[in-house]
């Protein structure tokens, strides 16, 4: 009997059918983040400091430094990650010979990105960059309260939605255009009730032109602080849930955007009763918003667990949101979307019903019971045969595969 066969029957003593998890998680699709492969560089030419705690630290060999070599570079790393997935693209990757400013840009600049998605059958979604730029070295942008620089990052905001828009008519694949902004203050403010105003009527600015949902999802995304906003974040969890809900558009839960204590497992159902769409960011705070390469941590185990039992897989995307310069970026890549992936095969392997049973019988020591108890079933025999099945490698072969990419490309400049 195969490893898979043997791990198949140990499932199916509890209940469990592999194959039918084994199903369930080819069709999930995660979105990969650009920049991961360049250390949120990207392709234009700024003035500005980066903005709103996003930092990049190391310098390992191998950063891809043109729009091609971050191509190539994704083109490894989903071959080397089962199933089918999506590319998540900010706007500072604009690939043209063009220099246009943030308000000036077009869906022409993206046009090379949009032809390799198709090629390569993948999804892409969608950021307006509100950081790495001259007009938003205040850490104000949106709720700045000069109009002239509001304006500015509003029609930013309007022509990345018309590309967003563009992008998922092109590809038939609804394009995710997720809006944060690093708008907040270093010590406590007086008046933050003006600050929110100012962000709110910006966004109703941006979002005032109706677009077609089977192009385009609009979302918004929270943050508690960064670096330069350890004060006062404009752009708060409570000020976009209502938002979100108010105006209809799916709501961005970033992992490393609230406190080291909060579990973003337990808001899932909480903001699920509010908002009809959730999106992603997943990634591991170490301290605040370090933003560092997901792990099948706990946190990572509860969430997927939480996405299957309260059945919100239809209603999330999963997106990824870390960077790390110190490692291998395609390494990086690979691995912890390989985790992500892990983390809900092994909730898709778990006995709901069974679960469920105990917790609405409130027997609880049977719960504890069976959550123990389930942790030594086989999952990574699971693991194993999906990638077989998806052909890509595990184990050393892939260990192997991804030190033989990361010679290939050391040499980088």
């Amino acid at each position: 009997m195969s490893q898979y066969e043997s791990a198949r029957a140990a499932f199916a003593d509890w209940g469990v059918e592999t194959e039918t998890a084994i199903e369930r998680l080819k069709d999930i699709a995660i979105s990969v983040h650009c920049w991961q492969g360049d250390d949120v560089v990207g392709f234009e030419a700024k003035s500005g400091a980066s903005g709103g705690g996003i930092q990049a630290t190391g310098n390992y060999p191998g950063r891809a430094r043109t729009p091609d070599e971050l191509r190539a570079d994704l083109d490894f790393a989903f071959s080397r990650i089962p199933g089918r997935h999506r590319l998540n693209l900010h706007a500072m990757y604009m690939d043209t010979d063009e220099s246009p400013d943030r308000d000036a840009i077009e869906y022409r600049h993206f046009t090379p990105w949009v032809d390799w998605a198709r090629d390569s059958g993948l999804g892409l979604d969608f950021n307006p960059t509100f950081f790495a730029h001259a007009k938003a070295d205040d850490n104000l942008t949106l709720a700045h309260p000069d109009a002239g620089i509001r304006d500015f990052w509003i029609e930013h905001g309007r022509r990345t939605r018309e590309i967003a828009a563009r992008i998922g008519a092109e590809l038939g694949s609804p394009c995710v255009n997720n809006i944060w902004v690093p708008d907040g203050m270093k010590d406590h403010p007086i008046d933050r009730m003006a600050a929110r105003q100012r962000l709110q009527s910006s966004l109703d600015a941006i979002l005032a032109d109706p677009q077609d949902r089977a192009n385009i999802l609009d979302a918004v995304e929270s943050k508690l602080f960064g670096i330069g906003v350890e004060a006062f974040t404009v752009g708060s969890h409570e000020f976009y849930l209502g938002y979100a809900t108010r105006r209809g558009t799916l709501l961005c839960l970033d992992m490393g955007h609230f406190h080291p204590t909060e579990n973003i497992a337990d808001k899932l159902s909480s903001v699920a009763l509010s908002v009809d769409e959730i999106l992603l960011h997943v990634s591991r705070p170490m301290r605040w918003d370090s933003d560092h390469v997901i792990l099948q941590s706990d946190d990572i185990l509860a969430m997927a667990q939480e996405l299957v039992a309260c059945d919100l897989l239809g209603r999330t995307h999963i997106g990824l949101d870390f960077f790390d310069a110190t490692i291998s970026r395609t390494a990086a890549w690979v691995i912890g979307t390989r985790n992500m992936q892990k983390a809900l095969l092994r909730a898709l392997l778990l006995p709901m019903d069974t679960l469920k049973g105990a917790e609405n019988a409130l027997d609880f020591s049977r719960r504890f019971m069976l959550t123990e108890e389930l942790k030594d079933l086989p999952y990574g025999a699971v693991w194993a045969e999906f990638c077989a099945r998806m052909e890509v490698p595990v184990g050393q072969a892939l260990i192997a595969d991804l030190d033989r990419y990361q010679d290939s490309v050391a040499g980088r400049g």
